[in-house]
Protein backbone atom coordinates (compact mmCIF):
# COMPACT_ATOMS: atom_id res chain seq x y z
CA UNK A 1 0.00 0.00 0.00
CA UNK A 2 1.35 3.41 -0.94
CA UNK A 3 0.37 5.39 2.12
CA UNK A 4 -1.30 8.70 1.39
CA UNK A 5 -3.07 11.22 3.56
CA UNK A 6 -6.23 9.56 2.16
CA UNK A 7 -5.58 6.68 4.58
CA UNK A 8 -7.18 8.61 7.44
CA UNK A 9 -10.03 9.86 5.25
CA UNK A 10 -10.91 6.32 4.11
CA UNK A 11 -11.21 5.15 7.70
CA UNK A 12 -13.21 8.21 8.71
CA UNK A 13 -15.64 7.72 5.83
CA UNK A 14 -16.32 4.16 6.99
CA UNK A 15 -16.72 5.18 10.62
CA UNK A 16 -19.17 7.96 9.75
CA UNK A 17 -21.60 5.23 8.66
CA UNK A 18 -21.42 3.55 12.07
CA UNK A 19 -24.09 4.54 14.60
CA UNK A 20 -21.74 4.02 17.55
CA UNK A 21 -19.24 6.72 16.61
CA UNK A 22 -20.00 10.31 17.56
CA UNK A 23 -17.54 12.94 16.34
CA UNK A 24 -13.89 13.08 15.38
CA UNK A 25 -12.54 12.52 18.89
CA UNK A 26 -14.19 9.09 19.08
CA UNK A 27 -13.22 8.30 15.48
CA UNK A 28 -9.57 8.98 16.22
CA UNK A 29 -9.63 7.07 19.51
CA UNK A 30 -11.23 4.10 17.74
CA UNK A 31 -8.61 4.21 15.02
CA UNK A 32 -5.70 4.44 17.45
CA UNK A 33 -6.38 1.35 19.56
CA UNK A 34 -6.45 -0.70 16.34
CA UNK A 35 -3.26 0.96 15.11
CA UNK A 36 -1.62 0.19 18.45
CA UNK A 37 -2.40 -3.52 18.12
CA UNK A 38 -1.22 -3.56 14.49
CA UNK A 39 2.04 -1.78 15.39
CA UNK A 40 2.54 -3.97 18.47
CA UNK A 41 2.04 -7.11 16.40
CA UNK A 42 4.73 -5.94 13.97
CA UNK A 43 7.10 -5.28 16.90
CA UNK A 44 6.41 -8.76 18.23
CA UNK A 45 7.59 -10.18 14.88
CA UNK A 46 10.95 -8.49 15.54
CA UNK A 47 11.10 -9.69 19.15
CA UNK A 48 10.32 -13.26 18.12
CA UNK A 49 13.12 -13.10 15.57
CA UNK A 50 15.72 -11.56 17.88
CA UNK A 51 14.90 -13.18 21.23
CA UNK A 52 15.09 -16.82 22.21
CA UNK A 53 11.78 -18.28 23.39
CA UNK A 54 9.84 -15.00 23.18
CA UNK A 55 6.30 -15.44 24.52
CA UNK A 56 3.63 -12.81 23.91
CA UNK A 57 1.68 -11.49 26.88
CA UNK A 58 -1.40 -11.54 24.60
CA UNK A 59 -3.20 -14.92 24.28
CA UNK A 60 -2.77 -16.36 20.78
CA UNK A 61 -6.42 -15.92 19.74
CA UNK A 62 -6.25 -12.26 20.75
CA UNK A 63 -3.10 -11.36 18.83
CA UNK A 64 -3.82 -9.11 15.83
CA UNK A 65 -2.47 -11.66 13.38
CA UNK A 66 -4.95 -14.30 14.54
CA UNK A 67 -8.22 -12.37 14.57
CA UNK A 68 -7.81 -9.21 12.48
CA UNK A 69 -6.04 -10.70 9.48
CA UNK A 70 -7.48 -13.17 6.96
CA UNK A 71 -6.60 -16.86 7.37
CA UNK A 72 -4.77 -18.96 4.77
CA UNK A 73 -8.05 -19.41 2.88
CA UNK A 74 -8.67 -15.68 2.70
CA UNK A 75 -11.49 -15.81 5.26
CA UNK A 76 -11.72 -13.17 7.99
CA UNK A 77 -13.99 -12.63 10.96
CA UNK A 78 -16.71 -10.04 10.32
CA UNK A 79 -20.23 -8.92 11.25
CA UNK A 80 -21.76 -9.86 14.59
CA UNK A 81 -19.11 -12.53 15.22
CA UNK A 82 -16.31 -9.95 14.98
CA UNK A 83 -18.18 -7.43 17.12
CA UNK A 84 -18.88 -10.06 19.78
CA UNK A 85 -15.23 -11.13 19.82
CA UNK A 86 -13.92 -7.55 20.17
CA UNK A 87 -16.41 -6.53 22.87
CA UNK A 88 -16.63 -9.73 24.89
CA UNK A 89 -13.22 -11.36 24.44
CA UNK A 90 -10.53 -9.00 23.14
CA UNK A 91 -11.18 -5.97 25.34
CA UNK A 92 -11.80 -7.86 28.61
CA UNK A 93 -8.66 -9.97 28.09
CA UNK A 94 -6.44 -6.96 27.31
CA UNK A 95 -7.85 -5.16 30.34
CA UNK A 96 -6.81 -8.16 32.48
CA UNK A 97 -10.25 -9.75 32.94
CA UNK A 98 -10.91 -13.46 32.53
CA UNK A 99 -13.53 -14.50 29.97
CA UNK A 100 -15.68 -17.32 31.33
CA UNK A 101 -18.34 -19.74 30.19
CA UNK A 102 -20.12 -20.34 33.46
CA UNK A 103 -17.30 -21.12 35.88
CA UNK A 104 -14.91 -22.28 33.19
CA UNK A 105 -12.23 -19.77 32.13
CA UNK A 106 -12.07 -19.69 28.32
CA UNK A 107 -9.59 -16.84 27.99
CA UNK A 108 -7.40 -15.70 30.85
CA UNK A 109 -6.94 -11.95 31.18
CA UNK A 110 -3.37 -10.76 30.77
CA UNK A 111 -1.55 -10.55 34.06
CA UNK A 112 1.03 -7.90 34.87
CA UNK A 113 3.39 -8.23 37.84
CA UNK A 114 6.37 -6.12 38.97
CA UNK A 115 8.56 -8.58 37.04
CA UNK A 116 6.68 -8.16 33.74
CA UNK A 117 8.91 -6.45 31.12
CA UNK A 118 7.75 -2.93 30.32
CA UNK A 119 7.25 -3.73 26.63
CA UNK A 120 4.70 -6.36 27.65
CA UNK A 121 3.10 -4.51 30.55
CA UNK A 122 2.20 -1.55 28.31
CA UNK A 123 -0.51 -3.64 26.62
CA UNK A 124 -2.65 -3.83 29.76
CA UNK A 125 -1.91 -0.22 30.76
CA UNK A 126 -2.81 0.98 27.29
CA UNK A 127 -6.16 -0.78 27.23
CA UNK A 128 -7.28 -0.04 30.79
CA UNK A 129 -9.35 2.93 29.61
CA UNK A 130 -9.70 2.16 25.89
CA UNK A 131 -13.14 1.58 24.35
CA UNK A 132 -14.68 0.09 21.24
CA UNK A 133 -17.38 2.48 20.03
CA UNK A 134 -18.34 0.81 16.77
CA UNK A 135 -21.67 -1.05 16.68
CA UNK A 136 -21.56 -2.53 13.20
CA UNK A 137 -19.24 -5.50 12.73
CA UNK A 138 -19.14 -5.06 8.94
CA UNK A 139 -17.93 -1.47 9.26
CA UNK A 140 -15.40 -2.61 11.86
CA UNK A 141 -14.08 -5.21 9.43
CA UNK A 142 -13.77 -2.58 6.70
CA UNK A 143 -11.69 -0.33 8.97
CA UNK A 144 -9.46 -3.25 9.96
CA UNK A 145 -8.94 -4.15 6.29
CA UNK A 146 -7.70 -0.61 5.55
CA UNK A 147 -5.28 -0.78 8.50
CA UNK A 148 -4.08 -4.21 7.34
CA UNK A 149 -2.90 -2.67 4.08
CA UNK A 150 0.04 -1.19 6.01
CA UNK A 151 3.11 -3.40 5.75
CA UNK A 152 5.45 -2.68 8.64
CA UNK A 153 8.11 -5.06 7.35
CA UNK A 154 8.55 -2.65 4.44
CA UNK A 155 11.01 -0.04 5.74
CA UNK A 156 9.81 2.70 3.39
CA UNK A 157 6.17 2.04 4.16
CA UNK A 158 6.83 1.98 7.89
CA UNK A 159 8.62 5.33 7.56
CA UNK A 160 5.76 6.74 5.47
CA UNK A 161 3.32 5.67 8.15
CA UNK A 162 5.16 7.90 10.61
CA UNK A 163 3.95 10.86 8.54
CA UNK A 164 0.40 9.50 8.47
CA UNK A 165 0.53 9.17 12.25
CA UNK A 166 1.62 12.81 12.46
CA UNK A 167 -1.49 13.65 10.43
CA UNK A 168 -3.62 11.80 12.97
CA UNK A 169 -2.01 13.77 15.81
CA UNK A 170 -2.54 17.05 13.97
CA UNK A 171 -6.18 16.15 13.52
CA UNK A 172 -6.51 16.18 17.30
CA UNK A 173 -6.43 19.96 17.13
CA UNK A 174 -9.92 19.95 15.68
CA UNK A 175 -11.22 17.01 17.71
CA UNK A 176 -12.82 18.86 20.58
CA UNK A 177 -11.11 18.72 23.96
CA UNK A 178 -8.61 16.17 22.65
CA UNK A 179 -6.71 19.08 21.12
CA UNK A 180 -5.03 19.72 24.46
CA UNK A 181 -2.74 16.77 23.78
CA UNK A 182 -1.01 18.20 20.73
CA UNK A 183 1.74 20.83 20.54
CA UNK A 184 2.56 21.94 16.98
CA UNK A 185 5.56 20.05 15.60
CA UNK A 186 7.33 23.29 14.63
CA UNK A 187 7.31 24.37 18.30
CA UNK A 188 8.57 21.03 19.69
CA UNK A 189 11.27 20.81 16.99
CA UNK A 190 12.45 24.36 17.67
CA UNK A 191 12.64 23.78 21.42
CA UNK A 192 14.53 20.50 21.00
CA UNK A 193 16.91 22.16 18.53
CA UNK A 194 17.67 25.05 20.88
CA UNK A 195 18.12 22.81 23.92
CA UNK A 196 20.97 21.00 22.08
CA UNK A 197 20.60 17.34 23.26
CA UNK A 198 23.77 15.46 24.22
CA UNK A 199 24.32 11.73 24.12
CA UNK A 200 23.99 10.24 27.60
CA UNK A 201 21.48 12.82 28.82
CA UNK A 202 17.97 11.93 29.95
CA UNK A 203 15.01 14.16 29.16
CA UNK A 204 11.57 14.24 30.69
CA UNK A 205 8.10 15.50 29.86
CA UNK A 206 5.73 15.29 32.83
CA UNK A 207 2.60 15.88 30.73
CA UNK A 208 3.76 14.23 27.54
CA UNK A 209 0.42 13.90 25.70
CA UNK A 210 1.05 12.16 22.38
CA UNK A 211 4.83 12.38 22.75
CA UNK A 212 5.59 15.36 20.52
CA UNK A 213 8.48 16.68 22.60
CA UNK A 214 9.93 13.20 23.03
CA UNK A 215 9.75 12.63 19.27
CA UNK A 216 11.53 15.94 18.57
CA UNK A 217 14.19 15.11 21.18
CA UNK A 218 14.78 11.71 19.56
CA UNK A 219 14.98 13.39 16.14
CA UNK A 220 17.77 15.70 17.32
CA UNK A 221 19.68 13.11 19.37
CA UNK A 222 19.50 10.44 16.65
CA UNK A 223 21.86 12.59 14.53
CA UNK A 224 24.60 11.72 17.05
CA UNK A 225 24.15 7.92 16.90
CA UNK A 226 27.23 6.21 15.47
CA UNK A 227 27.25 2.76 17.09
CA UNK A 228 25.17 0.26 19.09
CA UNK A 229 26.04 1.88 22.42
CA UNK A 230 24.79 5.23 21.16
CA UNK A 231 21.55 3.62 20.00
CA UNK A 232 21.07 2.09 23.44
CA UNK A 233 21.71 5.47 25.06
CA UNK A 234 19.16 7.03 22.69
CA UNK A 235 16.53 4.42 23.60
CA UNK A 236 17.10 5.03 27.31
CA UNK A 237 17.14 8.82 27.07
CA UNK A 238 13.41 9.47 27.42
CA UNK A 239 10.90 9.61 30.27
CA UNK A 240 7.28 10.63 30.01
CA UNK A 241 4.18 10.79 32.20
CA UNK A 242 0.64 11.21 30.91
CA UNK A 243 -2.42 11.36 33.11
CA UNK A 244 -5.16 10.83 30.50
CA UNK A 245 -5.71 7.43 28.88
CA UNK A 246 -6.25 8.44 25.25
CA UNK A 247 -3.08 10.52 24.77
CA UNK A 248 -1.17 7.85 26.71
CA UNK A 249 -2.30 5.27 24.14
CA UNK A 250 -1.27 7.63 21.35
CA UNK A 251 2.14 8.21 22.93
CA UNK A 252 2.92 4.52 23.42
CA UNK A 253 2.01 3.82 19.79
CA UNK A 254 4.14 6.79 18.74
CA UNK A 255 7.16 5.44 20.63
CA UNK A 256 6.79 1.95 19.12
CA UNK A 257 6.67 3.55 15.67
CA UNK A 258 9.96 5.28 16.52
CA UNK A 259 11.50 1.91 17.42
CA UNK A 260 11.58 2.59 21.16
CA UNK A 261 10.88 -0.98 22.26
CA UNK A 262 10.76 -0.23 25.98
CA UNK A 263 9.15 3.22 26.17
CA UNK A 264 9.46 4.68 29.65
CA UNK A 265 6.07 6.33 29.44
CA UNK A 266 3.87 6.08 32.52
CA UNK A 267 0.11 6.48 32.96
CA UNK A 268 0.11 8.65 36.09
CA UNK A 269 -0.53 12.16 37.39
CA UNK A 270 2.76 14.07 37.77
CA UNK A 271 1.17 16.47 40.24
CA UNK A 272 0.19 13.78 42.74
CA UNK A 273 3.56 13.60 44.47
CA UNK A 274 4.98 15.59 47.35
CA UNK A 275 7.34 18.14 45.82
CA UNK A 276 9.70 18.03 48.80
CA UNK A 277 10.15 14.25 48.53
CA UNK A 278 12.02 14.34 45.21
CA UNK A 279 15.65 13.19 45.40
CA UNK A 280 18.50 13.48 42.90
CA UNK A 281 17.39 10.15 41.42
CA UNK A 282 14.10 11.80 40.41
CA UNK A 283 15.78 14.60 38.47
CA UNK A 284 16.64 14.96 34.79
CA UNK A 285 19.28 16.59 32.60
CA UNK A 286 16.68 18.13 30.30
CA UNK A 287 12.97 18.91 30.65
CA UNK A 288 10.91 19.75 27.56
CA UNK A 289 7.20 20.27 27.94
CA UNK A 290 4.00 22.19 27.42
CA UNK A 291 2.26 22.07 30.83
CA UNK A 292 -1.55 21.95 30.63
CA UNK A 293 -2.98 25.37 31.44
CA UNK A 294 -6.49 26.37 32.32
CA UNK A 295 -7.02 22.85 33.63
CA UNK A 296 -8.73 21.63 36.78
CA UNK A 297 -7.23 19.44 39.48
CA UNK A 298 -8.69 18.08 42.69
CA UNK A 299 -8.02 20.45 45.60
CA UNK A 300 -6.12 17.65 47.35
CA UNK A 301 -3.36 18.11 44.75
CA UNK A 302 -2.42 21.42 46.37
CA UNK A 303 -1.38 19.60 49.54
CA UNK A 304 1.61 18.18 47.67
CA UNK A 305 3.09 21.68 47.19
CA UNK A 306 4.74 24.13 49.62
CA UNK A 307 2.36 26.88 50.77
CA UNK A 308 4.02 29.64 48.77
CA UNK A 309 3.79 27.60 45.52
CA UNK A 310 0.21 26.40 46.01
CA UNK A 311 -2.08 27.28 43.09
CA UNK A 312 -5.25 26.04 41.43
CA UNK A 313 -3.72 26.78 38.00
CA UNK A 314 -2.13 23.64 36.52
CA UNK A 315 0.55 25.54 34.58
CA UNK A 316 1.81 27.06 37.87
CA UNK A 317 1.94 23.66 39.57
CA UNK A 318 3.85 22.11 36.68
CA UNK A 319 6.38 24.96 36.72
CA UNK A 320 7.12 24.08 40.35
CA UNK A 321 7.48 20.39 39.48
CA UNK A 322 9.88 21.28 36.66
CA UNK A 323 12.09 23.38 38.95
CA UNK A 324 12.21 20.66 41.61
CA UNK A 325 13.01 17.92 39.09
CA UNK A 326 15.70 19.67 37.03
CA UNK A 327 19.21 18.42 37.77
CA UNK A 328 21.99 20.73 38.81
CA UNK A 329 23.41 22.08 35.51
CA UNK A 330 20.29 20.80 33.76
CA UNK A 331 18.38 22.66 31.03
CA UNK A 332 14.68 23.24 30.43
CA UNK A 333 12.41 24.63 27.72
CA UNK A 334 8.77 25.15 28.67
CA UNK A 335 5.63 26.54 26.99
CA UNK A 336 3.64 28.94 29.19
CA UNK A 337 0.58 31.14 28.50
CA UNK A 338 0.73 34.94 28.65
CA UNK A 339 -1.08 34.77 31.98
CA UNK A 340 2.02 33.28 33.57
CA UNK A 341 4.15 36.23 32.43
CA UNK A 342 1.91 39.04 33.67
CA UNK A 343 0.09 37.22 36.48
CA UNK A 344 0.82 38.71 39.90
CA UNK A 345 -1.07 36.46 42.30
CA UNK A 346 1.05 35.15 45.17
CA UNK A 347 1.83 31.76 43.64
CA UNK A 348 2.96 33.17 40.29
CA UNK A 349 5.14 35.79 41.96
CA UNK A 350 6.73 33.11 44.17
CA UNK A 351 7.35 30.80 41.18
CA UNK A 352 8.85 33.57 39.04
CA UNK A 353 10.97 34.82 41.95
CA UNK A 354 12.32 31.30 42.41
CA UNK A 355 12.93 31.03 38.66
CA UNK A 356 14.93 34.28 38.59
CA UNK A 357 16.89 33.82 41.83
CA UNK A 358 17.60 30.08 41.87
CA UNK A 359 17.69 29.36 38.12
CA UNK A 360 19.04 31.09 35.05
CA UNK A 361 16.11 32.29 32.95
CA UNK A 362 18.21 33.31 29.97
CA UNK A 363 15.63 33.49 27.15
CA UNK A 364 11.92 34.19 26.65
CA UNK A 365 10.55 33.61 23.13
CA UNK A 366 7.16 35.23 22.52
CA UNK A 367 4.92 33.41 20.03
CA UNK A 368 2.00 34.77 17.95
CA UNK A 369 -1.49 34.05 19.27
CA UNK A 370 -2.45 31.79 16.36
CA UNK A 371 0.36 29.23 16.76
CA UNK A 372 -1.99 26.78 18.51
CA UNK A 373 -4.95 27.61 16.24
CA UNK A 374 -7.61 26.30 15.92
CA UNK A 375 -7.38 24.74 19.39
CA UNK A 376 -6.85 28.01 21.23
CA UNK A 377 -6.09 31.64 20.45
CA UNK A 378 -4.37 32.17 23.82
CA UNK A 379 -0.91 33.65 23.23
CA UNK A 380 1.96 31.46 24.43
CA UNK A 381 5.66 31.86 25.21
CA UNK A 382 8.73 29.66 25.44
CA UNK A 383 10.89 29.88 28.57
CA UNK A 384 14.47 28.62 28.31
CA UNK A 385 16.34 28.27 31.59
CA UNK A 386 19.01 26.19 33.27
CA UNK A 387 20.05 25.17 36.76
CA UNK A 388 23.63 26.39 36.51
CA UNK A 389 23.47 29.77 38.26
CA UNK A 390 21.17 32.65 39.21
CA UNK A 391 19.69 34.76 36.47
CA UNK A 392 21.75 37.86 35.69
CA UNK A 393 19.95 38.92 32.51
CA UNK A 394 17.07 37.66 30.37
CA UNK A 395 16.81 38.08 26.62
CA UNK A 396 13.42 38.44 24.96
CA UNK A 397 12.67 37.74 21.30
CA UNK A 398 9.33 38.16 19.55
CA UNK A 399 8.50 35.78 16.68
CA UNK A 400 6.25 37.68 14.29
CA UNK A 401 3.71 36.32 11.82
CA UNK A 402 5.38 35.95 8.38
CA UNK A 403 4.54 38.68 5.90
CA UNK A 404 2.67 36.31 3.56
CA UNK A 405 -0.22 35.73 6.01
CA UNK A 406 -2.28 37.35 8.75
CA UNK A 407 -2.29 34.35 11.07
CA UNK A 408 -1.48 30.65 11.31
CA UNK A 409 -4.26 28.09 10.81
CA UNK A 410 -4.86 24.36 10.48
CA UNK A 411 -4.30 24.51 6.72
CA UNK A 412 -1.36 26.91 7.06
CA UNK A 413 0.30 25.97 10.36
CA UNK A 414 3.50 27.34 11.77
CA UNK A 415 6.58 25.62 10.33
CA UNK A 416 10.13 25.33 11.65
CA UNK A 417 11.30 27.74 8.92
CA UNK A 418 9.29 30.47 10.62
CA UNK A 419 11.83 30.28 13.46
CA UNK A 420 14.79 30.84 11.10
CA UNK A 421 15.31 34.50 12.06
CA UNK A 422 15.09 33.58 15.74
CA UNK A 423 17.62 30.75 15.28
CA UNK A 424 20.04 33.16 13.57
CA UNK A 425 19.53 35.70 16.37
CA UNK A 426 20.02 33.06 19.09
CA UNK A 427 23.74 32.66 18.44
CA UNK A 428 24.38 36.39 17.87
CA UNK A 429 22.09 38.24 20.24
CA UNK A 430 21.48 41.90 19.61
CA UNK A 431 18.63 44.26 20.49
CA UNK A 432 16.11 44.81 17.69
CA UNK A 433 13.90 47.90 17.80
CA UNK A 434 10.91 48.29 15.50
CA UNK A 435 8.34 51.06 15.10
CA UNK A 436 5.86 49.13 17.23
CA UNK A 437 8.35 48.53 20.03
CA UNK A 438 11.27 46.21 20.83
CA UNK A 439 11.37 42.86 19.00
CA UNK A 440 14.45 41.69 20.91
CA UNK A 441 15.86 43.13 24.10
CA UNK A 442 17.87 42.17 27.18
CA UNK A 443 16.68 43.00 30.71
CA UNK A 444 18.61 42.82 33.98
CA UNK A 445 17.29 40.51 36.69
CA UNK A 446 16.81 43.31 39.23
CA UNK A 447 14.68 45.20 36.74
CA UNK A 448 12.42 42.15 36.31
CA UNK A 449 12.28 41.42 40.04
CA UNK A 450 12.08 44.86 41.60
CA UNK A 451 11.08 47.41 39.01
CA UNK A 452 8.60 45.10 37.29
CA UNK A 453 7.57 43.17 40.40
CA UNK A 454 7.84 39.88 38.43
CA UNK A 455 5.61 41.09 35.62
CA UNK A 456 7.55 39.50 32.75
CA UNK A 457 5.23 40.75 30.00
CA UNK A 458 7.85 42.47 27.83
CA UNK A 459 8.56 42.64 24.07
CA UNK A 460 4.94 41.74 23.45
CA UNK A 461 2.89 42.11 20.32
CA UNK A 462 1.39 45.49 19.40
CA UNK A 463 -2.34 45.84 20.01
CA UNK A 464 -4.09 45.32 16.71
CA UNK A 465 -7.67 45.23 15.58
CA UNK A 466 -9.58 42.87 17.86
CA UNK A 467 -9.88 39.36 16.44
CA UNK A 468 -13.40 37.97 16.14
CA UNK A 469 -13.39 34.47 17.63
CA UNK A 470 -15.77 31.62 16.94
CA UNK A 471 -18.33 30.87 19.69
CA UNK A 472 -16.32 27.83 20.89
CA UNK A 473 -13.06 29.80 20.94
CA UNK A 474 -14.76 32.64 22.82
CA UNK A 475 -16.09 30.23 25.45
CA UNK A 476 -12.68 28.58 25.81
CA UNK A 477 -10.93 31.94 26.12
CA UNK A 478 -13.30 32.98 28.92
CA UNK A 479 -12.85 29.59 30.65
CA UNK A 480 -9.07 29.96 30.64
CA UNK A 481 -9.28 33.53 31.95
CA UNK A 482 -11.79 32.45 34.60
CA UNK A 483 -9.47 29.68 35.80
CA UNK A 484 -6.65 32.19 36.28
CA UNK A 485 -8.98 34.60 38.09
CA UNK A 486 -10.34 31.80 40.30
CA UNK A 487 -6.80 30.90 41.32
CA UNK A 488 -6.22 34.49 42.46
CA UNK A 489 -9.55 34.60 44.33
CA UNK A 490 -8.88 31.24 46.05
CA UNK A 491 -5.52 32.50 47.28
CA UNK A 492 -6.97 35.73 48.70
CA UNK A 493 -9.84 33.86 50.37
CA UNK A 494 -7.41 31.42 51.96
CA UNK A 495 -5.41 34.33 53.38
CA UNK A 496 -8.58 35.99 54.75
CA UNK A 497 -9.81 32.72 56.28
CA UNK A 498 -6.44 32.27 58.00
CA UNK A 499 -6.96 35.62 59.75
CA UNK A 500 -10.38 34.64 61.15
CA UNK A 501 -10.59 33.47 64.77
CA UNK A 502 -10.90 29.71 64.80
CA UNK A 503 -9.94 29.37 61.14
CA UNK A 504 -12.42 28.68 58.34
CA UNK A 505 -16.09 29.47 58.89
CA UNK A 506 -18.40 26.80 57.45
Amino acid sequence: MALQSGFVKRIRDIMRMDAGINGDAQRIEQMVWMLFLKVYDAKEDDWELNEDNYVSIIPEDCRWRNWAEADENGHSMTGDKLLDFVNNVLFPVLKGQDVKDGKKVIYKGINVTPDTPVKKAIVKTTFEDANNYMKDGVHLRQVIDVINEIEFDDVKESHDFGFVYEEILRDLQSAGSSGEFYTPRAVTDFMALMIKPKMGEKMADFACGTGGFITSWLGQLSKQVVDVDDQKALDNSIYGIEKKPFPYLLCITNMLLHDIEVPKIYHENSLRHNLLDYTDDDKFDVILMNPPYGGHEDKSIQSFFPDDLTSSETADLFMSVIMYRLKRNGRAAVVVPDGFLFGLDNAKVAIKTKLLTEFNLHTVIRLPGSVFSPYTSITTNLLFFDNKKQTTETWYYRVDIPSDRKHFSKTKPMELKHFDDCIDWWSDRKPIDLEDGPKAKCYERDFLLKDRGCNLDLCGFPHEEEEVLSPLETIQSYQEKRTTLNAEIDKVLAELEALLPGGVIE
